[in-house]
């Protein structure tokens, strides 16, 4: 592990970095959820639910738990997995997902269990099924009256603006103007305005990380765009709101931005941890924080922020300490950081699984 002694700096947003949906390994246009062989029938549920599983796909994108305390696993190309600390079961194309590639879980107040997939796709577990609700999308033209936020709502990435879930409804609101082309404001084809990520915080504004056009605030009444000082240009992966109220921005290629409400700050640059040689080449930099996926804060206050190819970094506030493979971390490339109501942190990464910090060191999470 490597430290480094950083010189405390005014808190502001940072932005994440993610890799385009329709290039993702294991993700075919034959798990679309207009594939009619691919959807669910009453005997392949029941099925699927009283069929278990041993071990859980290595390539692992997302990581939730559920209020009755099931862990679930989204990966880059196998459906996902939900684990009871006993039973794993494994749902894929096969028993309602739109897509095998899952990048976001999400809970309702009903307890119903919400999954963005590949291609923009948006499945419903109820406790007994999967349904596939993008088939469903109310297509709106994104005018100002269209656009709400409940503190009940759920929000989804889509290809030219966002999928907001108000029940019973769901509706497509795109970010381009009017007068863009169809290619633009097409839902399910991505564009420099779709969305990969989105953020609701304490104040209840809803942030949402785009392809190409940086980060966009709605905050009841208008939308407001951050793409200053690198923002903007590559994809925005990762949004994280901090203990502090401080707001983080995962950026795929530009680093890490932070955003304390007035003003904007690019982290990676400021301590000099950029990549210069992957924006030219695609060359990968270990010892950069340059390529952020995810970010998160342990109870000790610490913010962790995930890399695909270089590690773990973990700033205290005054020190940034890198952690890689040579400290036990099981990939250096970590798509998802997520804390558990234990306030235990699980990494997901690209190949090698999913890892546990304990506070001191990395371990393995295996099914036995």
């Amino acid at each position: 592990m490597k430290n480094f002694k950083i010189i405390p700096t005014q808190l502001t947003a940072i932005i994440f970095l993610l890799i385009s949906l329709n290039s993702c390994n294991g993700q075919t246009q034959n798990n679309n959820s207009s594939n009619e062989a691919n959807k669910p029938n009453s005997t392949a549920q029941f099925k699927s639910l009283n069929a278990t599983v041993n071990s859980i796909d290595k390539n692992i994108r997302s990581i939730f738990q559920d209020r009755n305390g099931n862990f679930w696993f989204g990966t880059n190309g196998a459906g996902v997995y939900r684990y009871d600390g006993k039973i794993l079961t494994q749902f894929t194309v096969k028993e309602g997902l739109a897509n095998n590639q899952v990048i976001n879980i999400q809970e309702d107040d009903f307890g119903n269990i919400w999954v963005g997939t590949g291609v923009f796709g948006i499945s419903k577990f109820d406790g007994t099924k999967f349904t596939i609700h993008t088939d469903k999308v109310n297509i709106t033209n994104g005018s100002e009256t269209e656009w709400k936020s409940k503190k009940s709502d759920l929000w989804f990435f889509a290809g030219g603006g966002v999928f907001r879930y108000s029940n019973p409804s769901l509706d497509y609101l795109p970010f381009a103007p009017s007068s863009s082309n169809a290619q633009t404001n097409a839902p399910f084809s991505l564009s420099r305005y779709g969305v990969y990520c989105s953020l609701k915080d304490k104040k209840g504004n809803v942030w949402f990380g785009t392809q190409a056009e940086g980060v966009c605030r709605y905050d009841g009444k208008t939308l407001t765009w951050f793409k200053e000082k690198g923002l903007s240009g590559p994809a925005v992966l990762g949004l994280f709101e901090d203990s502090k109220g401080t707001l983080w921005f995962g950026n795929n290629g530009a680093g890490l931005f932070q955003y304390d409400g007035k003003t904007l700050t690019n982290f990676t640059e400021e301590k000099g941890l950029n990549n210069a040689d992957f924006r030219v080449s695609g060359k990968p930099g270990l010892g950069t924080l340059a390529r952020v996926y995810s970010i998160n804060e342990d109870n000790s206050g610490n913010i962790w922020v995930g890399t695909v190819d270089a590690g773990v970094w973990k700033y205290d506030r005054n020190n940034l300490t890198h952690y890689t493979t040579k400290d036990g971390l099981t990939s250096n490339a970590v798509n998802t950081i997520y804390k558990d109501k234990n306030g235990e942190l699980w990494f997901g990464t690209d190949g090698n699984g999913i890892c546990k910090f304990n506070g001191t060191t990395f371990t393995e999470f295996i099914i036995k």
